[in-house]
């Protein structure tokens, strides 16, 4: 421990001694000679500091850089490849239903009978609700023994008039009123028919809003049920909402208009990939009907695809991730996105050539997408730098550390 003391205390010795002849030297230093030296010989100065500058910019231009032996960078490359590449868009939409109805009444009556459920599903033709068909139907039987009627007497007046015992005016009165009362007759079956509703579609029914005994009215709100704190309006007695095929409906921007146009006019299929929430199966689908308009709001077109919907993992409104095949560029030289340069010249590659050196060349970007960038301007097969391509110049030389084409 005294030891160690003692050389704790030579060197703050020592310390302290240097610091004072610093000091000392510091203050014993002429700055006014010192700056009268600088105006004095300002000319030489500068001329030495000119002839340093010369010097190893000359160094620099002149001596090669194999004598500079600067080692080479250490890069990772790979081959241009050629491939055939599909054109993805990628977009948000909302599923939609291929139809739907509302069902409301064309008269207004007294709900008799509800013949289904809520959420079942129905045929096209299935009976929904029966109304009170009581005045209809005898409306109906009125109009249909007037109609026979007038059916048996204008038969009578055929006979009558081969017997010359009445004109053909009157033969003629009694057929008008036999087509009258037979017009009146399908009126009233018609009217009748409205105390039957049925299903217009195929499809799956929604909450039912009326229930036996409940009045509908003919019109946009078919009830309306009043309380001592609100007033309650119904739409519809019941939605029905086809689920099979169902349809997607999403925006595509008007910059990749051209895209879709262009596979259409080639005659290329326009598919979709639908990716639903709580499900790891994408859902594969057609485009049918692309707007004929740009809405100026959003600067996009409104796209419908349809799919098939057998296990009615969708419904009408749900939120999905959309990806549209619009095209696909065949033959088309393919690298890793990773390895463009840009710079305020353009897009450019690292072309590997020989000796190992390397070469900036500039490329056109055509399409890019997961980290794959379709390009023009070098060749297929060419080597390029993918990685450790930041310290990289013109006519470096390389060496790699491995291949990402192999």
């Amino acid at each position: 421990m005294q030891l160690l003391e003692k050389i704790k205390t030579k060197f703050m010795a020592m310390g302290c001694a240097l610091f004072a002849r610093c000091k000392t030297l510091v203050q014993k230093f002429d700055w006014a000679k010192t700056y009268a030296f600088i105006l004095k010989h300002k000319k030489r100065i500068i001329i030495a500091v000119v002839i340093l500058f010369a010097a190893n910019y000359a160094y620099d231009r002149f001596v090669p850089k194999s004598a500079k032996k600067v080692p080479p960078q250490l890069v990772t490359t790979t081959l241009v490849q050629t491939v055939d590449t599909p054109v993805i868009i990628e977009a948000t939409g909302n599923i939609v239903a291929a139809n739907i109805v509302d069902i409301r009444p064309q008269t207004t009556n007294i709900v008799s009978k509800i013949h289904i459920k809520e959420g079942q599903a129905v045929k096209a033709g299935d009976l929904l609700f029966t109304l009170d068909d009581r005045a209809s139907r005898a409306n109906y039987e009125k109009a249909k023994a007037l109609a026979d009627d007038a059916t048996r007497q204008y038969k009578r007046s055929l006979e009558l008039i081969e017997k010359k015992f009445i004109s053909q005016a009157a033969a003629d009165t009694s057929k008008a009123n036999m087509q009258s009362a037979q017009a009146n007759a399908r009126a009233a079956e018609v009217a009748m028919s409205f105390d039957h509703i049925r299903s217009p579609i195929s499809g799956r029914a929604g909450v039912i809003n009326v229930f036996p005994g409940s009045l509908v009215q003919a019109g946009t709100n078919i009830a309306t049920t009043s309380s001592a704190t609100s007033t309650t309006t119904t739409g519809a007695m019941v939605t029905i909402t086809q689920l099979d095929p169902i349809n997607v409906q999403f925006t595509v921007s008007e910059k990749e208009i051209p895209l879709i146009l262009g596979a259409r006019e080639a005659s290329e299929e326009l598919t979709v990939s639908v990716d639903i929430n709580g499900s790891n199966t994408p859902v594969e689908g057609k485009v049918f009907v692309v707007d004929n308009q740009v809405d100026p709001a959003i600067g996009a077109v409104r796209v419908k695809a349809q799919l098939s919907n057998a296990n009615a993992l969708m419904i009408p409104g749900q939120f999905v991730r959309i990806k549209l095949k619009a095209k696909t560029l065949k033959d088309s030289l393919s690298v890793p996105t990773q390895a463009i340069v840009t710079n305020t010249k353009g897009d450019h590659l690292y072309v590997v050539e020989k000796d190992n050196k390397v070469a900036l060349k500039p490329v056109k970007v055509i399409y890019q997408y997961q980290g794959s960038t379709v390009v023009t301007g070098v060749n297929a097969g060419d080597k390029i730098v993918v990685e450790g391509k930041q310290n990289l110049r013109p006519n470096g030389v390389i060496r790699e550390s491995a291949s990402a084409g192999k």
